[in-house]
């Protein structure tokens, strides 16, 4: 996560990721876009899994605001992303094929996921995004839970597993997820946050006057967001959790459970 944090721009933040992806020996492509007049570059790579099976997608945004290292917001995504993409390389899925994706422009309204939608050629069974991933003991879980409750409930078992507590609901932050569930898409979204936060964070969005924001809003797109605010063995065991429920919720599928509302093969 560092070496996105301290990459400065977005080309250098996306060149890390992509130096990463090398290192892990994943085959990487730019899927260039244009949106309200401005060119952007997601980055997307295939990791594992079986040829054929419905495609899980794994992504976070790699861009920054202008004021912090947006190390917090979100590097810390990005390296979580990574992280995973790098135990289901060396463990693949049974049942479902991993890809992962780094979305642009982020910041500037969810340009490149919904580029990414708009084209429409690949459709995942889930896509799995991760925002905001930098501390605490809560795993905040944006999920349809009628449509994800396999996932939700291998969320909460492997967050209590992990001492780490699950919220989880439709109310959430807008993100990269949103273009997706707009499509019909299945989707949720992960962050990582302390305990009070996540119900603060929905009380500042719906205009309540909050007698101290949260950490996540004092920190994320100000000169704050740098590395020291992350705890790095909090978001060690927030990596562990989410990846063991993912592995469940494969399972599951394998069992023939119901894991989302559609089965999207990919491309």
């Amino acid at each position: 996560m560092q070496s996105i944090a301290a990459a400065g721009d977005d080309v250098g933040r996306r060149a890390a990721i992509t130096a990463r992806l090398d290192t892990l020996g994943l085959e990487w492509k730019t899927l260039a876009f244009d949106a309200k007049q401005r060119p952007g570059e997601n980055l997307y790579a295939e990791v594992a899994g079986p040829a054929g099976a419905p495609l899980l997608l794994i992504g976070a945004h790699s861009d920054r605001v202008a004021v912090g290292d947006g190390a917090t917001d979100n590097a810390s995504g990005s390296a979580t992303v990574l992280a995973l993409a790098q135990r289901f390389k060396q463990r693949p899925l049974q049942h479902h094929r991993v890809a992962v994706a780094f979305w642009d422009l982020e910041e500037a309204g969810l340009l490149g996921s919904k580029a990414f939608v708009a084209d429409g050629k690949t459709r995942p069974a889930l896509y799995v995004n991760f925002d905001v991933f930098g501390w605490g003991d809560t795993l905040w879980m944006m999920a349809p839970t009628d449509a994800q409750a396999t996932l939700v409930q291998g969320s909460r078992t492997a967050s209590q597993g992990n001492r780490l507590q699950l919220v989880s609901g439709e109310q959430y932050p807008p993100t990269d997820h949103l273009p997706f569930l707009a499509a019909g898409w299945p989707a949720v979204s992960y962050s990582l946050v302390g305990r009070d936060e996540a119900a603060l964070v929905l009380d500042a969005y719906a205009g309540k006057k909050l007698a101290q924001p949260p950490k996540v809003m004092q920190v994320i797109h100000s000169d704050r967001d740098r590395v020291d605010q992350i705890d790095a063995a909090a978001v060690a065991r927030g990596v562990d959790a989410v990846e063991q429920a993912l592995r469940e919720w494969d399972a599951q599928a394998g069992a023939g459970g119901a894991v989302t509302s559609a089965s999207g093969n990919g491309e």
